[in-house]
């Protein structure tokens, strides 16, 4: 049995022109088809395609120019709220189900939860949340 492209032989004529274009479709279009395709359903179930925002850390060297930058607009006005940052680390697949336990249970209307995956980090940490959180 032979694995691979196919023999001169095969591609005689216009098989070979059929071939190339063949190929050069399916590389092309896999992109396409796969980000359409990821559009579709986002827009379907009402997820979000990741990659599309992104979360900003940044230090300040006092109280005061951490607010004046923390100002936020949220229905037309300045919002100046004293917030309080929570860092919960989960398991991927279950934040979705954590998204769903905040919007239940937070005081806002549009209460922020993002999410980042765990890149690197102390093996024995990142063992403990393994431990920890059941898939």
């Amino acid at each position: 049995m032979r694995i691979g492209l196919p023999s001169a032989e095969t591609l005689r004529g216009g098989s070979l022109k059929a071939f190339v274009v063949t190929v050069l479709l399916s590389v092309f279009m896999f992109q396409l088809l796969r980000t359409v395709g990821l559009r579709a359903f986002s827009m379907a179930s009402e997820t979000y395609t990741s990659g599309t925002h992104s979360a900003a850390f940044v230090t300040c060297p006092n109280d005061t120019v951490a607010k004046d930058l923390a100002r936020y607009e949220w229905q037309g006005k300045i919002e100046e709220d004293n917030e309080v940052l929570l860092m919960i680390k989960t398991r991927s697949s279950k934040v979705p189900a954590l998204a769903e336990y905040v919007r239940s249970n937070h005081p806002y209307e549009v209460a922020e939860v993002i999410s980042m995956p765990i890149d690197q980090g102390n093996p024995p940490y990142l063992k403990w949340i393994g431990d920890v959180v059941p898939e």
